[in-house]
C-alpha cells in the first residue's frame, strides 16, 4: 500500500461495561484502506464488524464503552478529537451507511428535510443551496422521481428506497471514507444486487474508500477489492477477494466460505455449518478464539493468540495451522 493509507487501524480494542461485567467486542484489530479501497469486513453474528465499524465514527457512548488503540481517518487521529472536530469530520470526510434505514431515518421529517438539514450542518450553503444539494444526491443514487422523495416520508418509501435515500444521506455532504454496515441484510435478494451494484458504481464515480461490513461472502464479491474476515473480536484472516476466495488459508475462513452454497443445494444435500458456539464475550479464552470450534486446534492456540504471518504481498492470517488449510479442503466440513 502506497501513500497515506485512508483508514490505519491499530490494535483497536472495544469494551462494554454492564453492572460488573465487561464483554470485550473487539480485541486487537488493525487494518488499513488504501485511498479508493473496498475493504469488506466479513464474519457471523458477533464477529465484532458492526462495532468496529461503529468505533471508527466514535459512536459509542463514552460512559459505558472503553476504547484503546488508534485510529487514523484521513491523516487525523480519531482518538485525539474535540466533540467539535468530530463533527466536522462526520459528513464531510468519513459518513455512515446503517443496517436499517427505517430505525436510522427520522419517521417525522421528510427525506428531503432529513438530507438538507445534513448538508448546512455541515456546508456553509444557504437553505435553497441544500435543498439542490438533497436533490442531487437523490438523483445519484437513481431514486425515481427524485423531486417528489424530497417530500416523501421514510415509511412511504419501499426498503431499497428507503436504503437509496440512506445512501444518498450519507454521500449529501461528498465524503471522502464510507462506512456501510450491512446495508443490504433487511433487503430482498434482487433489491441486494441492486444496492450492491449502486456501491460499486458510486465508488468508482466518486473515488471512494469504503468499509463493507456483511456476514454474506456473496454481497463482499460483488463490491470488495480485499477481505478481513474476522471472529471473536479479532481478525483472523486478511487477503485480495481473489486469493482470498481461492486459497483461503484460516480454518474459519475455509468453513464460513463453504457455509454458502455454490451453484444452489441440491435436494437432500447436506448444507455446512460450524460445530459449536462463538466465545463468550465476557470469558474470552486465553489462547486462538476459533480453537474451541476447530478440530485442528492444539495446545499451542489454546494457550496463546496466534501471531500474523504474511504468505504473500496483502495475504496475511493468524493461525499456527494455516499450512494445513488450503484450496484442496476448501468448502468441505470441518467435524
Amino acid at each position: 500500500m502506497t501513500g497515506q493509507p485512508m483508514v490505519s487501524v491499530r490494535d483497536l480494542h472495544v469494551r462494554f461495561k454492564h453492572g460488573g461485567t465487561t464483554l470485550s467486542a473487539v480485541n486487537g484489530v488493525s487494518l488499513c484502506v488504501a485511498r479508493g479501497e473496498v475493504l469488506a469486513l466479513i464474519g457471523e453474528s458477533g464477529s465484532g464488524k458492526s462495532v468496529t465499524l461503529r468505533a471508527l465514527m466514535r459512536l459509542h457512548s463514552e460512559r459505558s464503552t472503553q476504547v484503546e488503540g488508534q485510529i487514523e481517518i484521513a491523516g487525523q487521529d480519531l482518538m485525539a478529537l474535540t466533540r467539535r472536530q468530530l463533527q466536522a469530520l462526520r459528513g464531510p470526510v468519513a459518513a455512515m451507511i446503517f443496517q436499517e434505514p427505517l430505525l436510522a431515518l427520522d419517521p417525522v421529517y421528510t427525506i428531503g428535510q432529513q438530507i438538507s438539514e445534513a448538508v448546512r450542518r455541515h456546508l456553509p450553503v444557504s437553505k435553497a443551496q441544500a435543498q439542490v444539494a438533497a436533490l442531487e444526491a437523490l438523483r445519484s443514487v437513481r431514486i425515481p422521481d427524485p423531486e417528489q422523495r424530497l417530500d416523501a416520508y421514510p415509511h412511504e418509501m419501499s426498503g431499497g428506497m428507503r436504503q437509496r435515500a440512506m445512501i444518498a444521506l450519507a454521500l449529501a455532504c461528498k465524503p471522502q471514507l464510507l462506512l456501510a454496515d450491512e446495508p443490504t441484510t433487511a433487503l430482498d435478494a434482487t433489491v441486494q444486487i441492486q444496492i450492491l451494484i449502486l456501491l460499486r458504481e458510486l465508488q468508482q464515480a466518486l473515488g471512494l474508500s469504503i468499509i463493507f461490513v456483511t456476514h454474506d461472502i456473496g454481497a463482499a464479491v460483488e463490491v470488495a477489492d480485499r477481505v478481513a474476515v474476522m471472529y471473536g473480536g479479532r481478525i483472523v484472516e486478511q487477503a485480495p477477494l481473489a486469493e482470498l476466495l481461492g486459497n483461503p488459508r484460516h480454518p474459519y475462513t475455509r468453513v464460513l466460505l463453504g457455509t454458502r452454497p455454490q451453484g444452489g443445494l441440491r435436494k437432500g444435500e447436506r448444507l455446512i455449518s460450524i460445530p459449536g458456539a462463538p466465545p463468550n464475550l465476557s470469558d474470552l479464552p486465553r489462547g486462538c478464539t476459533f480453537a474451541a470450534r476447530c478440530p485442528r486446534a492444539s495446545d499451542a492456540c489454546r494457550r496463546e493468540v496466534p501471531p500474523f504471518e504474511e504468505l504473500t504481498s496483502g495475504h496475511s492470517v493468524s493461525c499456527f495451522h494455516w499450512n494445513e488449510v488450503s484450496v484442496k479442503t476448501h468448502g468441505e466440513p470441518l467435524s
